[in-house]
């Protein structure tokens, strides 16, 4: 929007010409998002309390959980305004990898705010349905699956990490391994989303990461350098991702120990699905596993948790997800959440590695 005017004032002064650069513009991004939720971020946790939409807390977590409850949620809904805000002003809205970004996040913002009213106004602490979490996902992997492979053009190929020429073509399955990233990272960062600050670290770090990969991408003289698969447009990603990067930043800021607010469903399935979205589009789906490791760990924990209990009747961890293992065993929860950031921070230099061992 105001990227597309001041662009067009650059035929007559050449100071413009800056706003043609993709790095300029992210930064730009970046810093709206955190500048919003930098000023709103008090007056909407204001808001929040006074309408006393505070968080609930299940009666069979960690006993050191139960003095956060009425701690004001849905502070991923300030993160998603600045996120739209940010790339409305500064993205290339005649690029359809960019709506289809905004797209994904509000429709599963959406659903995790109906989630999130459930569970605060309802007093229903399980919140919405997972059947109906999944049909949502569901509907939102064929979107993406259309815009990225029919509008787009993008082949069906996988892109493996090390291999230059081992690139097998999924056909018809790729649409299940949209689903999967689509409906996997979604989940993944919400059920990461469990003390206060852990998601953020993971989310700044891997967002960061794939901004990196979408300008890479989405440049043919530096995929070709790199021998990457070049997406023409995947670049103004990066602005998308630097925009959530700024955002959740300014969350950060309150959402550090002893949280003022948290994230709420509305952020973190948005924000994990967007982060599906688009390590799809820059095809560098399979590095996901690694840049995201703190979340697929969480998702495995859980999965092997309810697994091991269904099949044996005993428990693998003291409590999953595995951020809650590790507070049982006695670790403080700023130990816990740090330990996780620099995880994720080594886990993401090691994804940039593999750019150019390929």
């Amino acid at each position: 929007m105001l990227h597309h005017w001041l662009l067009s004032l650059s035929e007559s002064h050449s100071l413009f010409n800056v706003f043609r650069y993709i790095t300029f513009r992210s930064f730009l991004a970046l810093f709206t998002s955190l500048a919003i939720f930098l000023l709103f971020g008090k007056p909407w946790i204001r808001f929040l309390q006074r309408k006393k939409l505070g968080q609930t807390v299940r009666d069979d977590g960690p006993n050191t959980h139960l003095s956060k409850a009425g701690t004001p949620t849905m502070g991923g809904l300030l993160v998603l305004g600045g996120i739209l805000v940010a790339v409305l002003l500064w993205g290339d809205l005649s690029s359809r990898l960019v709506w289809g970004a905004l797209g994904v996040a509000l429709l599963l913002g959406f659903t995790g705010f109906w989630d999130d009213y459930r569970k605060i106004v309802r007093n229903n602490t399980k919140g919405l349905s997972g059947r109906y979490k999944l049909l949502v996902q569901t509907v939102c992997a064929i979107g993406v699956f259309w815009l990225l492979y029919t509008v787009v053009g993008i082949d069906m190929t996988l892109q493996v990490p090390f291999f230059k020429t081992f690139n097998p073509t999924l056909g018809v399955f790729t649409v299940i391994l949209v689903f999967f990233v689509i409906a996997g990272t979604s989940n993944a960062v919400n059920l990461t989303d469990g003390l206060d600050g852990l998601v953020s670290g993971p989310l700044i770090v891997a967002f960061a990461t794939y901004g990196l990969f979408a300008y890479a991408t989405g440049n043919a003289i530096i995929a070709e350098y790199l021998q990457i698969y070049s997406v023409p447009g995947a670049g103004e990603l990066a602005v998308v991702c630097a925009a959530v990067v700024g955002g959740v930043i300014g969350f950060l800021w309150f959402n550090a120990y002893p949280a003022q607010i948290f994230m709420g469903d509305v952020g973190a399935l948005s924000l994990g699905g967007l982060l599906g979205y688009v390590a799809l589009a820059t095809k560098e789906e399979i590095l996901l596993v690694i840049v995201g490791g703190i979340f697929v760990v969480e998702a495995l924990s859980v999965i092997g948790q309810v697994a091991s209990f269904k099949l044996t009747g005993k428990r693998i961890f003291r409590m999953a997800p595995i951020h809650h293992h590790f507070e049982l065993k006695g670790w403080a929860e700023p130990k816990v959440i740090v330990r996780f950031w620099i995880i994720a921070l080594i886990l993401a230099l090691l994804s940039l590695t593999t750019l150019k061992i390929r």
